[in-house]
């Protein structure tokens, strides 16, 4: 019997240290993986002298934003790249340290407790989606950490009361400003009667808000307000509605996936008004997702789609170009309107850090008071303590996708 005590004794104490022998392999795989963006994932600790500037990434490079979060997260390992070869921020090297919230909320939470907390980030970059950057936005606050979103909805930067979130600034255009951009479309082209169709999470509910406080002062009216799923496979039942009301033109407000599945139906039912989206779709992945679906659909997105045809005097066109082939060149695709929003907040971040050290308090006031003028990929911003976006509706172009290509519409 005390053989058998012995025995089992020893087996415990093997199970015992293998568990052990495996947390602590688990832990140095989290300090040093270069693996993309999977959820504990970092990059490799940096060289160089002083301590490393901790820059924290959190992206939707896997699930159903991936379109979205991908070229987000290709965008700043590469200006990270960049910067640390040409010697960092002022002398001290950047360690990146990026999370994969797989486009789930919960993810998304778990990510920025562990870059506030675990990181101690200096600042925190992404939130590829609204409702992650709504949910993560709480953190920041709490932790009073720089956060700078790649999220549309206008909820991200501004609170109940209106006012601008402290800590919190935004890249993407938002939600206003691309449906009134649709709603001066609209107006312009004498198309009165509309069909709104968003989908069914905070970023299209967002959206919808907007389209009813604005409609009004562009003489634009619903015939038919209604709402598809993130999930969607077949929008068909909800667009034969939408059919018997025979509406001048339907706006599809979503991302990529959903979009492409609605604009498809829409397609098949023979429908001819015309197609209008959000600037959600503004990436190559909704070509292909939607085929030949997506040729003449209109939508307001960022300059850099149709870069090329910008006239020479457009203070943008030589950053736009810059930044197009320099994600071109590095990654052998076409650079994406979602990556110029992480490449806008790398940049600010560097500009802040660079002005004002690492001290969180410091990088934040900066930003609000002293940044100034900033000529951006995504835009002009002229951000100040009232407005944590700083960008006008000329940010936008109203763009026609045709034969697969971006075309500026007329």
């Amino acid at each position: 019997m005390k053989k058998v005590f012995l025995s089992l004794f020893v087996l415990m104490t093997m199970i015992f240290l293998a568990a052990c022998s495996s947390s602590d392999n688990s832990s140095e795989t989290k300090e040093t993986s270069t693996e993309p963006a999977k959820e504990d994932a970092a990059t490799a600790e940096p060289s160089g002298d002083g301590e490393p500037i901790k820059l924290v990434g959190i992206f939707s490079s896997s699930g159903g934003a991936a379109a979205l979060g991908e070229p987000e997260l290709e965008t700043i390992k590469m200006l990270v790249e960049e910067k640390n070869a040409a010697g960092g921020i002022n002398g001290q090297q950047i360690e990146l340290i990026t999370y994969d919230d797989k486009s789930d909320q919960n993810q998304a939470i778990l990510a920025m407790k562990k870059a506030l907390t675990q990181d101690e980030a200096t600042v925190v970059i992404g939130g590829t989606i609204s409702g992650n950057a709504l949910a993560m936005l709480p953190l920041a606050e709490q932790y009073e950490t720089p956060y700078i979103s790649l999220a549309a909805s206008k909820q991200v930067y501004v609170d109940e009361s209106g006012k601008a979130r402290k800590w919190v600034f935004k890249m993407p255009q938002d939600d206003q400003l691309a449906v009134e951009r649709i709603l001066q479309y609209l107006k312009e082209k004498n198309l009165t009667k509309v069909a709104w169709l968003n989908v069914a999470n905070s970023y299209g509910t967002g959206g919808h808000d907007e389209f009813k406080k604005y409609a009004p002062e562009y003489g634009i009216e619903a015939v038919i307000e209604d709402e598809f799923e993130a999930t969607v496979k077949d929008a068909k039942p909800l667009l034969t509605r939408v059919k018997k009301e025979n509406p001048d033109a339907i706006i599809v407000w979503g991302t990529v996936q959903e979009s492409a599945v609605v604009i498809k139906n829409i397609r098949e039912l023979a429908l001819e008004m015309p197609i209008l989206a959000s600037h959600g779709i503004a990436t190559e992945q909704f070509i292909e997702v939607a085929g030949d679906a997506a040729n003449d659909v209109i939508l307001p997105t960022g300059k850099l789609l149709v870069a090329d045809s910008l006239e020479d005097s457009n203070p943008q066109k030589e950053v736009l170009l810059s930044y197009s082939k320099q994600y071109t060149d590095k990654y052998n695709k076409p650079a994406s309107t979602f990556g110029t929003y992480a490449a806008d907040g790398f940049n600010i971040a560097v500009k802040a850090i660079e002005a004002k050290g690492t001290d969180r308090a410091a990088i934040r006031d900066f930003i609000e008071n002293e940044l100034g003028e900033y000529i951006g990929v995504t835009g002009i911003f002229n951000i100040t303590p009232d407005n944590h976006m700083g960008l006008a509706p000329d940010s936008f172009e109203m763009v026609r996708i045709q034969s697969g290509e971006w075309v500026l519409e007329n």
